[in-house]
């Protein structure tokens, strides 16, 4: 049996739903699409590719770091800020670019569907080179939030086992019925970071850490099916 359409899918409304790397609803939040609208023309697109005017996707991904970095404190403590500061930066670095990688994989399915047409990429808006400097400069950010991390050996080893989820992602809608699945494994990562960043292991807390990733996996496919 050939792979599915993934143009009549993502045309559907039935497949392809990835909500948390391009977004959750069709109401832009009002402040963020306002801030973006206001700067500058030229930086506009990729503040869009980024998926800067649709944040709710960067808060699904924070979120299992800070219940992780909260679980992980010492009983009585408040997690580390400093901790907390360096996983919101990443949140919003590393969502930024899964968009990107989404958008680059689907650009020439997305110029045939109206939701996704006006997209900078699939719009021409900006060109496949500027997408992927963009791309890099992110990831940049991103290996540079990574190795500011406590015990930044092993926490470098843990989210960079994290990147082939993030760019395979976008090609599970094209074929598999269960893309939420690794959309889910994929954004709670921050589970295991948190626990990470703040013992430098993840053997001791398996037993803490393990259901909390996968009650977050559960939580995905919920709110991603819905």
């Amino acid at each position: 049996m050939p792979p599915p359409n993934p143009t009549k899918e993502k045309a559907s409304g039935t497949k392809g739903k990835d909500v948390g790397l391009e977004e959750t609803n069709h109401n832009h939040n009002s402040t963020t699409t306002s801030i973006v609208d206001r700067m500058p023309l030229s930086v506009q697109p990729y503040m869009h590719l980024a998926r800067l005017d649709k944040p709710i996707g960067t808060m699904l991904l924070l979120w299992p770091c800070y219940w992780s970095t909260a679980i992980a404190a010492d009983p009585g403590h408040w997690p580390d800020p400093k901790l907390l500061g360096l996983f919101t930066i990443g949140s919003f670095v590393m969502r930024g670019a899964g968009c990107t990688i989404n958008d680059m994989w689907d650009a020439d399915f997305d110029r045939h569907v109206e939701r996704t047409k006006s997209r900078p990429l699939a719009s021409g808006e900006l060109s496949m080179t500027q997408a992927t400097a963009f791309l890099a400069a992110q990831l940049s950010v991103g290996l540079g939030v990574l190795l500011s991390l406590p015990h930044m050996e092993f926490c470098f080893m843990v989210g960079a086992v994290s990147l082939p989820l993030v760019v395979a992602y976008p090609l599970m809608k094209r074929y598999t019925n269960w893309p939420q699945l690794v959309l889910g494994m994929t954004f709670n990562w921050g589970a295991l970071m948190g626990w990470a960043a703040t013992h430098g292991s993840l053997m001791d807390g398996l037993s803490i850490i393990g259901p909390l990733y996968a009650s977050g996996i559960t939580w995905t496919l919920v709110y991603d099916t819905l």
